[in-house]
């Protein structure tokens, strides 16, 4: 078909605007949009898969680990966590030859499934000993972790020092 006059191709020229103009808005940007959303779906379900079957090659050494973890929790009965828990401690203190001037427990219950028992302590003793006894308390195998450590000298060369620290406790209600 030919145009035959100036009128004619203006009007083609508009309904091919406008029907590349509603193309554009209500087909291809939905389209677009659409597809855009399922490829981060596949991508997202994809992820899942990778990390689930990662997950279940490492079973066994994550079941050791939560195993080891419940048997090194403290009981979920408060008087004898806290025996335990200052057993322990006596046990670092001994160690490492600080001196522990004070002690404060306090019990958390944050969860049903398990409370930590939150204990501010306070040593003395000179640089090697309080560095023993915060590496036997994070080395043990007390469910324990040290939350801050405060150190302060008392004197001119360091010799003698005062360490505050906050200890976490962890015990599991449900085993």
């Amino acid at each position: 078909m030919k145009i035959k006059n100036r009128q004619d191709f203006l009007v083609v020229l508009t309904i091919a605007a406008v029907g590349l103009f509603l193309g554009i808005n209500f087909v291809f940007t939905p389209l677009q949009n659409w597809w855009s959303d399922r490829q981060d779906q596949v991508h997202s379900l994809r992820e899942r898969v990778k990390n689930g079957t990662q997950l279940l090659r490492r079973e066994a050494g994550v079941r050791s680990l939560w195993a080891n973890m419940q048997t090194n929790a403290l009981p979920a009965v408060m008087s004898q966590a806290e025996q335990q828990f200052l057993i322990a401690m006596d046990g670092w203190s001994r160690d490492s030859g600080a001196t522990i001037t004070s002690i404060m427990p306090q019990w958390k219950v944050e969860s049903t499934n398990y409370m930590t028992l939150d204990c501010r302590i306070e040593t003395e003793g000179d640089l090697g000993m309080l560095t023993k006894f915060i590496y036997d308390a994070e080395k043990g195998p007390l469910a324990v972790r040290l939350d801050s450590v405060e150190l302060s000298s008392h004197d001119n060369n360091g010799q003698q020092m005062t360490m505050g620290v906050d200890i976490d406790g962890l015990a599991l209600l449900q085993k």
